[in-house]
C-alpha cells in the first residue's frame, strides 16, 4: 500500500476540488491508488469529483491545416505556458501542421525527418529548444484526406477540433466544431462510446445505486438509467446543441440536410500529469537530513 502523504492528498484534491479530508479517506480506502480514489470520490461526493478528465496538465499548442479535403491537427508541447505564446514555436506548430497534410509521415519520427529551411524538422526543433532553453516535443498528430468537407476549429491554442461534414453550409460544420470544443463529446454516437469508459461509468452507477438501500431490481434499472444519460451526455449527436438548447445536435443537422462523417479533438495535455515541484516538502526533507548528519 503507498504512503498517503500530503503531496498524495493534495494531488487528488487538485484533480477533483473535493475537500482534503475527503481526498484522504478516499486515497486510504483505495490503498494509494488514485484512479480508484477519484471513483470513490465520484460515488461519495458526485460529478463535481470527475473534473479531473478534463483538467489540462501540460503546456503546449493544437495547430491545424486545411488545404481542401486535406488536412491535419498537431499537438506541440512545452514545459511553461510562456513559451505557448513565443513567435518561433507558434510557427514551428504552424509549419509541422502544413507538412503533415503535404507529405503525410507515418509518425512522430517521419515528421521529424522532413526536410525544413535546409534541416530536417527535428533539426530545426533541437535549434529552438538551445535557443529558448525549454524542452519541447511533437506529442501527437492525425491527417486528413477525405471525400467530404472539412472544417476546424482552434479555441485559443489550446483546444482544436477538425469536423469531417457533408453539407451546403461550411457554417454549420464551424458550428458543430465550437461545439465540439465547448462540450467535448467521446464519440459520434451512442454506440461508438469506448467499452471500457461505459464500464466505468456503469461501476460508479452500480456503487452509487446500492447505497440507496433499495431492492435488486430497483438498482439495476438505476443503473441502466445512468448509464444511458452518460451515453448520450458524451456522444455528439445526442448533445445538446450549444447554439439551440431546443434541439440535439442530431436534429439540427437533420434540419439542414448535413451529416458528420467524424471528428477529431485534441485538448494541450490531455492525459499528461504535469509534474509539481513541492517545496514545502523539499524544505522539510533538507532540514531533517540536516538533523541526522
Amino acid at each position: 500500500m503507498a504512503a498517503i502523504t500530503a503531496a498524495l492528498v493534495g494531488a487528488l484534491r487538485a484533480k477533483t476540488d473535493a475537500p482534503m479530508m475527503e481526498c484522504k479517506k478516499a486515497l486510504t480506502e483505495a490503498e494509494g491508488d488514485m484512479e480508484r480514489a477519484e471513483e470513490i470520490l465520484r460515488v461519495k461526493l458526485g460529478s463535481k469529483a470527475s473534473k479531473a478528465s478534463s483538467r489540462i496538465t501540460a503546456e503546449g499548442v493544437v495547430a491545424s491545416h486545411i488545404a481542401g479535403k486535406v488536412g491535419s491537427l498537431i499537438e506541440v508541447n512545452c514545459e511553461t505556458d510562456f513559451v505557448t505564446k513565443n513567435d518561433d514555436f507558434l510557427a514551428l506548430a504552424n509549419t509541422c501542421a502544413k507538412l503533415i497534410a503535404e507529405h503525410n509521415p507515418a509518425d512522430i519520427a517521419a515528421l521529424g525527418a522532413l526536410p525544413l529551411d535546409g534541416k530536417t524538422v527535428e533539426e530545426v526543433r533541437a535549434a529552438l529548444v538551445g535557443k529558448i532553453g525549454e524542452n519541447m516535443s511533437f506529442r501527437r498528430f492525425v491527417r486528413f484526406d477525405t471525400s467530404a468537407k472539412l472544417v476546424s476549429y482552434l479555441h485559443g491554442t489550446r483546444i482544436g477540433v477538425v469536423v469531417e461534414f457533408d453539407g451546403a453550409d461550411e457554417q454549420v460544420g464551424k458550428d458543430v466544431a465550437m461545439h465540439i470544443a465547448a462540450m467535448k463529446p467521446v464519440s459520434l454516437s451512442s454506440d461508438q462510446v469506448p467499452a471500457d469508459l461505459i464500464e466505468k461509468e456503469r461501476s460508479v452507477a452500480a456503487l452509487k445505486a446500492a447505497e440507496s438501500g433499495k431492492p435488486a431490481d430497483i438498482v439495476a434499472k438505476m443503473v441502466d438509467g445512468s448509464v444511458q444519460k452518460f451515453l448520450k451526455e458524451v456522444s455528439l449527436l445526442n448533445q445538446t446543441f450549444v447554439k439551440n438548447d431546443k434541439q440535439t445536435v442530431e436534429q439540427m443537422l437533420k434540419s439542414v440536410n448535413t451529416t458528420v462523417k467524424a471528428f477529431t479533438m485534441f485538448v494541450v495535455g490531455e492525459g499528461i500529469e504535469k509534474k509539481q515541484d513541492d517545496f514545502a516538502a523539499e524544505v522539510a526533507a533538507q532540514v531533517a537530513a540536516a538533523k541526522q548528519a
